[in-house]
């Protein structure tokens, strides 16, 4: 693969970064990047969702995700108004978030119960532009994590795997602007799963039971309609392929320019040593 020009983001002004982080590979490799910038970074971390060891030597808060309040006056008082938000997080009820009077307020001028999460990150990133912070996407600072076009490892997808595809694809495009999931596992046309609340690697787990034979069946992922490019677009990376053929999976489709791909080399050589194919297709 070529390798991707960088960007230069750093270069017009950005000095510090805000990093509020979730779970998952994504925080790690966007440090990465910014050290190699040199960039200074502030993260925000949440209890029960964030890997304390990316603080080990950085300036961070680690908070509960109903502390907006906190978490905005610490981030201006450290001069930052350039933010990333990226990582998995899992979605609270009310009850755990222990909303702050700003979280509060936030949530009852939305309707949090009427929101998807494709609506609520815009929701947030609406919220956070008001207070005067500028909000950016992952794959502006680590320009090869955009997946690209074509199989990622050796193998291919046959004929009746490609319909499979093409049947997430379907799937896929007919729920998006409902703002339910980014992923659908089908086998021999039929859906066995759809992505919900439990996210992708549950729906895995769970579509392993419903299979009709022991190997087969595609994992299929896609953004929504209007998907905001720099919240939440479908990732994948070696965990995912693991866990794909760890469930009897025959392989993983994306679309390419709209997804994350974590560590592509490392996804091809997992891929080809579990007999899985891994390929990126044109956006719908």
């Amino acid at each position: 693969m070529p390798a991707a020009p960088q960007s230069s983001l750093n270069e017009n002004g950005i000095k510090s970064l805000g990093i509020i982080a979730g779970g998952g590979a994504l925080p790690a490799r966007l440090l990465s990047a910014c050290d190699r910038r040199g960039m200074e970074v502030f993260i925000v971390g949440f209890e029960g969702q964030t890997d304390r060891a990316l603080t080990h030597g950085r300036n961070y808060m680690f908070t509960r995700l109903g502390a907006a309040g906190q978490i905005i006056n610490t981030l201006k008082s450290h001069g930052i108004s350039d933010i990333v938000l990226i990582g998995s997080i899992r979605r609270p009820g009310l009850a755990e978030l222990r909303p702050d009077l700003r979280t509060a307020q936030f949530f009852a001028r939305i309707s949090l119960r009427a929101l998807g999460d494709d609506g609520l990150l815009k929701a947030i990133r609406h919220e956070l532009e008001k207070e005067g912070f500028r909000i950016h996407g992952v794959q502006q600072f680590v320009a090869d994590l955009v997946a690209y076009k074509g199989p990622v490892g050796a193998r291919r997808p046959d004929r009746a795997a490609q319909a499979d595809i093409e049947r997430g694809r379907e799937v896929l495009r007919a729920i998006g602007p409902a703002d339910v999931g980014q992923s659908v596992v089908v086998q021999d046309g039929i859906i066995l799963g759809v992505e919900a609340a439990e996210g992708t690697d549950e729906l895995i787990r769970r579509c392993r039971s419903y299979k009709r034979r022991a190997h087969g069946g595609v994992l299929v992922k896609a953004a929504k309609p209007g998907q905001d490019m720099d919240l939440d677009l479908p990732s994948i990376g070696p965990d995912t392929v693991r866990l794909c053929a760890e469930c009897g999976l025959e392989g993983i489709a994306f679309e390419a320019g709209r997804t994350l791909l974590i560590d592509p080399q490392e996804v091809a050589e997992i891929a080809d040593a579990k007999g899985l194919f891994v390929t990126g297709h044109d956006a719908a």
